[in-house]
């Protein structure tokens, strides 16, 4: 297909604005969508840089709604799908549970269902990819790493949610011949991160000298990808993954969440001109969090054996790269943390 039109669900969230990038840049024969809530997580501000580009849309849009979904199908008649819309962050779904299911489960049947209904006459050259998590295989011991057959074991709303919705996604598959395709990552970071997550909130805390919070002793294991990296895995998935199959995304970097804090606190001493050992005074161990599992591992092999992708940076270097970004973009992080960004949709967008 010369001129596909793909939807991009979640597009201007952290994963999602990587994504959106890499695909108009890459792709300028392709017409790309990018459709998202904008909730808190969802900031039209870390696409800036693209939003003028010919080959590219913004459509404001709830995935709940399945009336509306079914009307931008009809509309402009997607070839494809990058689903990356969903609530991730564990903590708001113990408090919220409710709201991860409508979104993460609710909302992906809508989008298969509005695919299918709009991909019935004809699913040559049309692909439905969905992108989920880790978490959905539980948590691991000190040994061995998740794999493509890992049965899953989800310990939190959260993750219940995905978990949920990867099955549903190979159930219209295996019953609606949907041409889909899915992957599971491991801990993303880089830039455009909401700084409630731990690296960029280590990093703010940091820099304005406010507690570093630690859940429990920090002995929790992850495994972690950098951002462009997964986006690099993304667009080769989308375009040579095998209809069915599931392919696990991982950065080959395990850390410990409190040897993580050190080494943050050691490249901020030196981006800010401090003491070595200034920063790592600020970290505070806080109770820890409700079903937290212990290790997350992942065996990337088959995508590396598949498409010769590999993680383009260790962790050391990924994370001083992180590091420099937030120092350098002080406008982007005060923007968020006052909830300033919350406007610029409307500036951008409702007033032109």
């Amino acid at each position: 297909m010369s001129n596909p039109k793909i939807l991009i669900t979640g597009g201007a969230g952290f994963i999602g604005s990587h994504v959106v990038r890499r695909f108009v840049r890459n792709y300028p024969n392709y017409s790309i969508y990018n459709l998202d809530k904008l909730t808190y997580a969802g900031n039209l501000m870390n696409l800036k840089d693209i939003e003028d580009e010919p080959n590219y849309t913004f459509i404001k849009a709830d995935i709940v709604d399945d009336a509306h979904i079914l009307e931008l199908f009809q509309e402009h008649q997607f070839d494809g799908v990058v689903h990356l819309a969903a609530e991730s962050h564990v903590d708001r779904s113990i408090s919220n549970p409710t709201e991860f299911i409508r979104t993460n489960v609710l909302g992906t049947v809508n989008l298969l269902n509005a695919a299918k209904a709009i991909w019935a006459g004809s699913m040559e050259g049309k692909r439905f990819y969905h992108i989920s998590t880790d978490e959905v295989y539980g948590s691991l011991g000190d040994t061995g790493f998740f794999t493509e057959e890992t049965k899953y074991d989800p310990r939190s709303p959260y993750s219940a949610s995905k978990a949920s919705s990867d099955h549903l996604v190979r159930a219209y598959f295996h019953t609606f011949d949907l041409p889909v395709v899915l992957s599971n990552c491991s801990n993303n970071y880089g830039s455009f991160h909401f700084p409630e997550k731990l690296i960029p909130l280590a990093i703010h805390n940091i820099k304005t000298n406010k507690p570093i919070p630690v859940y429990g002793k920090g002995d929790n294991i992850r495994d972690w990808l950098f951002v462009e990296d997964h986006a690099a895995a993304i667009d080769l998935i989308f375009h040579k993954g095998r209809l069915g199959e599931t392919y696990n995304i991982g950065g080959e970097n395990e850390w410990k969440n409190i040897d993580l804090i050190h080494k943050l606190c050691e490249v901020m001493d030196d981006r800010l001109g401090r003491a070595a050992g200034t920063s790592a005074q600020l970290i505070t161990f806080v109770k820890d969090r409700a079903g937290h599992d212990h290790r997350y591992a992942i065996d990337c092999s088959k995508l590396k054996a598949e498409f010769g992708w590999k993680p383009s940076v260790q962790f050391e270097e990924g994370l001083a790269k992180t590091v420099d970004w937030y120092l350098s973009n002080q406008v982007w992080l005060d923007g968020v943390t006052s909830g300033d960004y919350q406007k610029y949709y409307e500036l951008q967008y409702e007033k032109r």
